[in-house]
C-alpha cells in the first residue's frame, strides 16, 4: 500500500530532489504540494513545480503557500546555493502563464479524503504548516504522521552556530508546530548533513537518464553538482551538498533504517544567538522538561540509503 504523502517545501535543490525521487518511488503516492517562500520565492517555487510536472507529465493539486514567516520579516533567498528556482543553473520554461493563487484552504479536503493514512512532510520553513495548526486545528488532529526536516540537537547549526536554517528562519511557526503536532518525526542536521550522494551515483544516474531519454531524471546532476560547488567553496572538506529534504522524505517508507529517540523538544523563539535553537532534553533522569515530546532521528542506514535511493530513480 502506498504512503500518501501532502509534501510542504520552500524549493532549494534538496527539495525538489526529494519530490523527483517521490515521483518515481512506487511506495510513496504526493497527493498534494504545498508552495512556499524560503531557498527561493514562492513565484519562482510555483514555477518549478509546475515545471516538475508538466515533465512528468502529473497533476498533482499545488497549493499556495506562504511568501513570509510569522515573524513578519523579509525573507532572505538563496540563489547563490540554490538557483534562482531552486534548480540550480537551469532556468525552467513552463506551458502557459503561472500567477500566484491563494487556495490554501484546499489542503483540507486533501486532509479530509485521506485522513488517519496522511503523512504531512514537511521539508521547508514551517510557516505554512503552522498557519494550518492555526485556522484549522480540528483537521490536523485526522492526519497520521509528520516528518520534519529540521532542527541541531547538540550539533552545530547551519544558519547560525546554533540553529538550523528551517526552524531559524521562523523560528515563531517552528515552535508553535512542535508544541502543537503529534506524531512527529523530527530530522535534524545530526543525519541529514551525512544524505550525500557519491560522484559515482550521481554519474551513473545521468548516464542511466541519458540513455532513458529522461528529461526529468537529467536534471539531478547538474542541481546536485551546482549545490555541492557551494558547499565545497564554502568548506574544501566537504565532499558534496546533504540533500537534507531527500533522506526525510525516504524516511517515510524507510523508517526501519533509522534510529529514532523519544525526548521532550523546545524552540527558542527569541531572537539573537539563541534564535531558533531546538532544545532537546537529553538527561538520563526519570522526570525531564516540560516539553512536548517527539521522535527525534539519530541514526540511519547510509548504505541503505544510497543502493535504495539509485533503485527507486532506475526503477529496479
Amino acid at each position: 500500500m502506498t504512503k500518501k504523502v501532502l509534501f510542504i517545501g520552500d524549493y532549494g535543490v534538496d527539495d525538489i530532489v526529494s519530490l523527483l525521487y517521490a515521483y518515481y518511488s512506487e511506495e510513496i503516492e504526493v497527493v498534494g504540494i504545498v508552495v512556499d517562500y524560503g531557498n527561493i520565492s514562492k513565484q519562482n517555487a510555483l514555477v518549478s513545480a509546475t515545471y516538475i510536472q508538466q515533465l512528468l507529465n502529473v497533476r498533482i493539486p499545488i497549493i499556495g503557500g506562504a511568501v513570509r514567516p510569522l515573524t513578519g520579516e523579509t525573507p532572505i533567498y538563496y540563489p547563490q546555493i540554490h538557483g534562482e528556482y531552486g534548480l540550480g543553473p537551469i532556468i525552467p520554461e513552463v506551458n502557459g502563464e503561472i500567477t500566484e493563487f491563494e487556495n490554501f484552504h484546499e489542503i483540507i479536503s486533501i486532509i479530509e479524503t485521506y485522513k488517519d493514512e496522511l503523512i504531512i512532510v514537511n521539508v521547508g520553513r514551517l510557516t505554512s504548516l503552522a498557519t494550518a495548526f492555526v485556522l484549522y486545528p480540528n483537521t490536523l488532529e485526522s492526519v497520521k504522521e509528520i516528518y520534519i526536516m529540521g532542527g541541531a540537537f547538540l550539533y552545530p547549526g547551519n544558519s547560525s552556530p546554533l540553529a538550523e536554517a528551517n526552524f531559524y528562519s521562523d523560528h515563531y511557526a517552528a515552535n508553535l508546530v512542535l508544541d502543537c503536532a503529534t506524531n512527529v518525526k523530527i530530522f535534524p542536521l545530526n543525519v541529514t548533513n551525512y544524505a550525500i550522494l557519491p560522484n559515482e551515483i550521481i554519474n551513473q544516474l545521468n548516464s542511466y537518464f541519458m540513455k532513458m531519454n529522461d528529461k526529468a531524471g537529467l536534471l539531478l546532476k547538474p542541481m546536485i553538482t551546482y549545490y555541492s560547488n557551494w558547499y565545497k567553496q564554502r568548506d574544501p572538506n566537504s565532499v558534496g551538498g546533504p540533500l537534507h529534504d531527500l533522506l526525510t522524505f525516504w524516511a517515510v517508507a524507510n523508517n526501519e533504517a533509522f534510529k529514532f529517540i523519544k525526548k521532550p523538544v523546545d524552540i527558542s523563539t527569541t531572537d539573537g544567538e539563541t534564535r531558533g535553537v531546538s532544545i532537546g532534553d537529553f538527561r538520563p533522569y526519570k522526570e525531564l522538561a516540560d516539553y512536548p515530546i517527539h521522535d527525534i532521528a539519530l541514526e540511519f542506514d547510509y548504505q541503505k540509503f544510497i543502493n535504495n535511493v539509485y533503485n527507486t530513480f532506475t526503477n529496479k
